[in-house]
């Protein structure tokens, strides 16, 4: 694919879509970001040179609107769907990870652009558990049949200044005597950084080849839950105690505090939870890793003090000896 090119990003305002965004303009790409609030997405704009990237007005529950931010793009990333963790009125599962990757690959097609790449998650699943996993396999095979060739990308956790992981759990850390470890903290996350997920889809987009493949991406470190949690506190240099949460206790707890407007945890969540999050075997030998794209993955120990220092009792002016 030519630089120079126009590509649209659905969802290009959000966290990994920003990333995105960034790497394509500095391949010298022209960007269109496609977002519903596109008044809000100024601060994508000095990510390339002026008038290099342009916000436009889309909801996916829309078509048309879809469509005419597809019109006379080289390629399509749908990254609208990678922060739904839980269901909130309009945004339902079905909503977002289902009908809205088909309506996503549809308008793509029906715009004739040669190159449509759907995000979704390591741990869909079409017989899963979770109605969240569920819901990213279907939203695969809609996309898929409704854009023949569609490539899919299913990163792990993801780690980075903005993300709802490390994040969330160094705000706990401040405030929380004890932080929950769900199913005894066993489950393994393959932590991935956001602009590494940038980097390999900006060389799937050069690449151009619209081969159906699904690629998985993760980190060079496979850690438990409670190991991260671990190297969090370590980090926030904060003491805290660690509470096993028995799979049953968790789903419980979840039921409880799903119906809240903004829940920390769902039973959903829980279930997710019962399946490690960990790039598979057969698409490590398969290539179809970031390794096999030819980015060198950073781990989370060499980026996450960068922005979680701020979580310390004293910020970046904490004593890197101190106990806290």
């Amino acid at each position: 694919m030519q630089s120079n090119s126009l590509v649209t990003v659905i969802g290009g305002s959000g966290f990994i879509g920003r990333h995105l965004v960034r790497s394509l303009a500095r391949r010298g790409h022209r960007v269109r970001v496609a977002c519903r609030r596109p008044d809000l997405a100024g601060h994508v704009q000095p990510l390339g040179t002026p008038g290099q990237i342009m916000p436009v007005q889309v909801n996916v529950r829309y078509p048309d609107s879809i469509a005419a931010a597809c019109e006379g793009a080289s390629a399509v990333v749908n990254a609208s769907s990678t922060g739904a963790l839980y269901e909130s009125g309009a945004q339902t599962y079905d909503a977002i990870n289902v009908f809205g990757a088909e309506a996503c690959a549809r308008a793509a097609r029906s715009a004739r652009v040669p190159l449509f790449i759907h995000i979704s998650a390591i741990g869909a699943d079409a017989t899963g558990s979770s109605a969240y996993a569920r819901s990213k396999a279907e939203g695969e095979a809609r996309a898929a049949a409704a854009f023949p060739g569609a490539i899919m990308v299913r990163p792990s956790v993801v780690f980075g200044p903005e993300d709802k992981f490390f994040n969330q759990f160094a705000e706990m850390a401040r405030f929380s005597p004890a932080i929950p470890l769900i199913g005894g903290g066993a489950t393994k996350f393959q932590p991935v950084f956001v602009g590494d997920i940038a980097e390999g889809l900006a060389r799937l987009i050069d690449r151009g080849v619209a081969d159906g493949k699904t690629y998985e991406f993760g980190g060079p470190e496979v850690a438990s839950f409670r190991t991260i949690i671990d190297y969090i506190l370590a980090t926030v240099q904060r003491k805290r105690l660690l509470v096993n949460l028995p799979w049953g206790v968790a789903k419980n707890l979840g039921s409880a505090l799903g119906i809240l407007p903004k829940p920390a945890l769902t039973r959903d969540q829980v279930e997710l939870l019962q399946v490690d999050n960990v790039v598979s075997a057969d698409a490590i030998a398969a290539g179809r890793t970031l390794e096999g794209l030819g980015v060198a993955a950073r781990s989370y120990e060499s980026i996450v003090p960068n922005y979680l220092y701020r979580f310390r009792k004293s910020g970046q002016f904490t004593a890197p000896t101190r106990e806290a």
